[in-house]
C-alpha cells in the first residue's frame, strides 16, 4: 500500500446559504441541518480515503466542533468571498504535495472510489486533473500536483471552465464521487448508492416518525 501524499480542501459556504435548492427536501429536517450532514460526511469519506494525508475543512469558525470530531482541520474563512476563494485559501496553506479540492455535497461519497480518482490522477502528474459530476456540467474533484497552483473554478458550468482553463478531465466511472447533490432529486438518486452515516441519520429519522404516523 503506497503511503497517503494527498490533503484534500472542502470548503463549506455558511449553512443558510447552502445547497438552496435543496430546502425543504426532507420533511421536518431543518434546512441548515441536511446541509451540515451533507458536509460531514464528504470529509468523512475524504478522512477514511487511504491516499489522504490531511483534509482541511475552510469554514466559518463557528463549524470547527462538527469537524474536528472526523479528524478534519478547520480553516476559518476569510470573509465571505465564495466557493474558489475559500479553494484557494485552503490549498494556499499546502507546501510539498498535491492538493485535491471537493465540494461539501458528496454524501454517498466511498473512501476507495476517492483513492482511485486520486491515483488516476497522480497517474498524470504533469498537471491540473478534474471529474465531472453525473450530469457532466459540474465538478465533484479537481486536483494539481505540488508546486502549481489549483486554480478552481467552481461554479454553473464548472466541468467547461475547468477544461478551458487547461485541466484535463478523468474518466473513470466512480458513480459515488459524481453524485453530487443540488436537489432532491439528486438525494434520492445518492439514497441508492448509500448515504453516509450523518446523512442517513436525518433521512432515516423522518422514515421512521413517518411510519409511526401512518
Amino acid at each position: 500500500m503506497t503511503e497517503p501524499i494527498w490533503t484534500v480542501v472542502v470548503p463549506v459556504k455558511r449553512l443558510d446559504a447552502a445547497k438552496t435548492r435543496l430546502r425543504g427536501a426532507v420533511d421536518g429536517v431543518p434546512h441548515e441541518q441536511l446541509a451540515l450532514a451533507l458536509a460531514q460526511d464528504t470529509v468523512a469519506a475524504a478522512v477514511a480515503c487511504p491516499e489522504v494525508a490531511a483534509v482541511l475543512v475552510v469554514a466559518d469558525a463557528s463549524m470547527t466542533a462538527a469537524f474536528e470530531p472526523l479528524r478534519a482541520r478547520v480553516v476559518p474563512e476569510a470573509g465571505e468571498r465564495g466557493l474558489n476563494a475559500a479553494v484557494t485559501q485552503g490549498a494556499e496553506l499546502i507546501r510539498d504535495c498535491p492538493v485535491a479540492a471537493l465540494p461539501a455535497d458528496l454524501p454517498a461519497l466511498r473512501p476507495l472510489e476517492l483513492a482511485a480518482a486520486l491515483r488516476a490522477a497522480a497517474a498524470e502528474p504533469s498537471g491540473r486533473r478534474f471529474v465531472a459530476d453525473t450530469p457532466g456540467t459540474g465538478t465533484v474533484l479537481l486536483t494539481t500536483p505540488a508546486g502549481v497552483a489549483l486554480d478552481p473554478r467552481f461554479g454553473a458550468g464548472s466541468a467547461t471552465a475547468h477544461e478551458e482553463s487547461g485541466a484535463e478531465p478523468l474518466r473513470g466511472t466512480w458513480p459515488t464521487l459524481r453524485r453530487d447533490v443540488d436537489t432532491p432529486a439528486d438525494l434520492a438518486a445518492a439514497a441508492v448508492l448509500g448515504l453516509g452515516r450523518h446523512t442517513n441519520a436525518l433521512v432515516r429519522r423522518v422514515f421512521a416518525a413517518t411510519a409511526a404516523h401512518r
